[in-house]
């Protein structure tokens, strides 16, 4: 069976709510998700959103920017549906988010967000290996630092996915591989996971580069010429509304926790 993987991009509202955030998932999620999903597990890491310098700020928001974390579970074999696993006790809930104490709330995805508040968290299945491979798959990765660009999509209400899957593959992906700096790109194409509703977002990307400079140089300042397609409701590149249609974030090389192999308990240091 081929395995898959979650990727969840998650926003909280303001930086001042980092500490506790950080310290429900350190201290209460990662657990709660080990103590349910566990053994269904082959992967649970969990990535620190890296931020952008503070003169790339309205740079990056243009691009439907989430703030805090990127976690990814790799599945050995399909869950049950969570309403099968999560019946005894309620789920701890987000200290940004404490309305949702129900696992239908807590995994409600929207599809739609706005520039002042976006959803909360960016949820949806894809294969382990991508579908799709652009370019750099011969990258040493020991020649080079790596940011990584990741960025979730979907087509807007209308346009049909193969219709937007014809322009991303044979006429987006093509001129995206002409920016300047990007030394590695690769695509997922979402799944249905079983067991879950049918979440909205159509693609998972990643687009490496050297550092934020070069990621700046390569999207905003010295882009390649783009098509715009003709169903796009948002005339700047991607063609996608930010935080309603498009939604991004930055990430380095090693995942901030390794959940099920190095993860030691929470403790306060002193």
């Amino acid at each position: 069976m081929a395995k898959t993987k979650m990727v969840l991009l998650v926003n909280i509202p303001s930086m001042n709510d980092l500490p506790a955030s950080e310290r429900w998932l350190l201290k209460d999620h990662a657990m709660e998700t080990l103590s349910w999903i566990g053994p269904y597990l082959d992967e649970y890491v969990s990535y620190r959103v890296v931020p952008p310098p503070h003169d790339m700020y309205d740079d990056v928001v243009r691009f439907g920017y989430y703030n805090w974390r990127v976690t990814n579970h790799v599945y050995n074999e399909p869950t049950p549906p969570p309403s099968q696993l999560w019946t005894i006790v309620a789920p701890i809930p987000h200290p940004a988010r404490r309305e949702a104490t129900k696992v239908e709330e807590i995994y409600t995805t929207k599809a739609t967000g706005n520039r002042t508040s976006p959803t909360m968290h960016v949820l949806c299945f894809v294969p382990l290996v991508p579908t799709e491979d652009f370019k750099g798959k011969e990258l040493d990765p020991r020649s080079t630092n790596i940011l990584r660009w990741v960025t979730v999509h979907k087509y807007p209400e209308g346009v049909s996915v193969e219709e937007g899957e014809d322009w991303y593959i044979n006429v987006h992906a093509k001129e995206v591989m002409e920016q300047k700096g990007l030394i590695r790109y690769y695509s997922f194409r979402t799944i249905v996971y079983e067991g879950h509703p049918p979440y909205p977002w159509h693609r998972v990307s990643e687009l490496w580069y050297e550092d934020f400079n070069g990621w700046k140089r390569s999207v905003v300042d010295d882009p390649p010429p783009y098509t715009r397609p003709p169903w796009a409701k948002y005339d700047q590149y991607p063609f996608l509304e930010p935080y309603g249609d498009f939604v991004s974030t930055f990430i380095l090389e090693r995942p901030t926790n390794d959940f099920l192999r190095d993860y030691t308990g929470y403790f306060i240091h002193v």
